[in-house]
């Protein structure tokens, strides 16, 4: 029988159990993976305690961002799919599709086969990541050559994926992280400058680097009173996307400051790409594409077995990573 892990309360990592379960069939539009990694997320933490965009129905599965191997297809789906690595594309129910554990069902339009360059343990550090910073900067940022762009949090998986698609387009990447124990990594992982927020005066740095013009793009994961700050250091005209609720805080409007130098404060999450097929297919393309030639390269932080669920999402929460997380089947 496959393994599954599961949760029956809310709370944290310790509240997951690893069941057994009955194997299941794919329905029409689903299919199912033999799952050989699963990448951890911020989302999962939040899911698991209620604070999530969906609110668990108890006991409910997690896990979003698996890597495997398909094994079998439901009706309308294409057949020619069983056999392929794919890794799946967040931003379906973890209710209803949870992947962490040997087995899962999926919606068959939240995969995508990943570079065979590639491990499992990275196709399953990919899409989550690289698709979240792309849309934000990308899509509706336009990020371009001169740009100044403010990455907090950027040690983790998806703050990784920002500094490489700032750096790509051109731009300079600010990389923003709570202390200095980590500014030599993030300057080997290509940050342009690194600053250490609780040790350094982010607008002061951010004006500073980029000649007084300030920060046209700003992304940011954790929202609360903090945007008050990254507002002061935003050029005028200039965007701070939200992609997160890390802060667990209510995040306010900077309202003079915002009006003062016209400032958007935009909600962001990878949901938005699933809402347009063609322009998930451009997300998809523009990262394969630079996994597949060497540009883009997953930073996996450290891997776990299924046994160590628990451990591993403490290991997520403790800020302790730089990369992805990754549970190995």
């Amino acid at each position: 029988m496959p393994r599954i892990v599961r949760f029956h309360e809310l709370g944290g990592p310790d509240n997951l159990r690893i069941e057994d379960a009955a194997s299941r069939q794919p329905g029409a539009k689903e299919l199912k993976l033999r799952v050989q990694a699963t990448g951890l997320n911020r989302a999962e933490a939040l899911y698991m305690r209620g604070f999530y965009f969906e609110q668990p129905e108890l006991p409910s599965r997690i896990g979003y961002e698996a890597a495997g191997v398909v094994e079998a297809v439901g009706p309308g789906v294409d057949p020619s799919l069983v056999g392929r690595r794919v890794a799946t594309i967040p931003g379906f129910s973890q209710n209803r599709y949870g992947v962490l554990g040997d087995e899962a069902i999926v919606p068959a339009s939240s995969v995508a086969e990943y570079p065979a360059a590639l491990s499992p343990t990275q196709g399953a550090a990919i899409w989550m990541q690289y698709l979240t910073a792309w849309g934000a900067l990308v899509h509706l940022g336009h990020v371009t050559q001169g740009d100044f762009v403010v990455i907090p949090a950027a040690s983790s998986s998806v703050g990784l994926a920002a500094i490489q698609i700032v750096k790509d387009a051109g731009a300079t990447a600010i990389a923003a992280t709570r202390t200095s124990a980590k500014r030599q990594q993030l300057l080997a992982l290509r940050a342009d400058h690194v600053i250490a927020t609780e040790e350094e005066d982010l607008p002061a740095r951010v004006l500073q680097i980029s000649g007084g013009k300030g920060a046209r793009i700003i992304f940011d994961p954790v929202g609360g009173p903090y945007v008050e700050t990254l507002a002061a250091a935003v050029a005028p005209g200039g965007t701070i996307f939200l992609y997160g609720l890390l802060s667990m805080q209510p995040t306010i409007y900077p309202t003079s400051l915002g009006i003062g130098k016209a400032i958007s404060l935009r909600g962001y999450s990878l949901m938005e790409l699933h809402g347009n097929r063609s322009v998930l297919d451009q997300a998809l393309a523009y990262t394969r594409e630079r996994l597949e030639d060497g540009r883009f390269v997953p930073k996996i932080a450290r891997t776990f077995p299924l046994e160590q669920s628990a451990e591993a999402y403490r290991y997520l929460e403790s800020n302790a990573q730089i990369g992805k997380v990754v549970i190995t089947v």
